[in-house]
């Protein structure tokens, strides 16, 4: 049994490596994406789906939906970290990382706090699996599959952590159950060239 773990389709901001507020949707690229990924899963035999309910996810799961005829289950716990006053700021300019340190933005999450959120989201995903029977789908954001990833799984030989980050919607599955290997990280073989992420496009935020 698996838990199949998906970044989002693309969003303007990714691409203009904006750390992005909540209500940000998927452009028109991340939603040809999302179609694509659909198709992808359609024969996948999946048992169940779960999604962060940022825009963002919302409407990458929803094309997974219709391709899939499975309900979504909506969790807040799936988001991505809440970078508070830095949402809308070039990541480029801000002169911290946070997207790959500790630091803590102003009105948002700390590290830990994030952490601790991501742990929380395991848990439920878990148990969603175990209820539904099957290989579980669960679209999110690039943050929270990264901190799923180091935190919680174990990748197989072989497999490294990508130097560009997570692409948008990447594929990485995972066991679930212990010690959860990672069999699978990062594939977008779903995507032709005309929608492939762009190249330096943000992996989180």
């Amino acid at each position: 049994m698996t838990l199949l773990l998906i970044r989002h389709g693309e969003t303007a901001l990714n691409v203009a490596r904006v750390l992005q507020p909540a209500d940000t949707p998927l452009s028109a690229a991340g939603r040809a994406q999302a179609a694509a990924l659909a198709t992808r899963l359609a024969g996948a035999g999946l048992a169940g789906l779960v999604s962060s309910d940022l825009p963002r996810a919302r409407e990458t799961a929803e094309a997974v939906s219709r391709a899939c005829g499975l309900p979504v289950h909506w969790s807040p716990l799936l988001q991505e970290r809440n970078f508070g006053d830095w949402r809308g700021r070039a990541y480029d300019t801000l002169g911290a990382d946070p997207l790959h340190g500790d630091a803590s933005p102003p009105g948002g999450e700390t590290a830990a706090q994030f952490e601790q959120r991501v742990a929380a989201a395991f848990a439920l995903l878990r148990v969603h699996q175990a209820g539904c029977g099957g290989p579980l789908a669960v679209v999110t954001h690039g943050l929270v599959i990264k901190a799923l990833l180091q935190r919680h799984a174990r990748l197989a030989p072989g497999l490294g952590w990508p130097a560009h980050g997570l692409r948008n919607t990447s594929l990485s599955r995972i066991a679930a159950e212990p010690p959860h290997d990672c069999d699978l990280l990062d594939c977008t073989r779903h995507l032709d060239e005309a929608a492939a992420p762009a190249p330096r496009g943000l992996s989180g935020g």
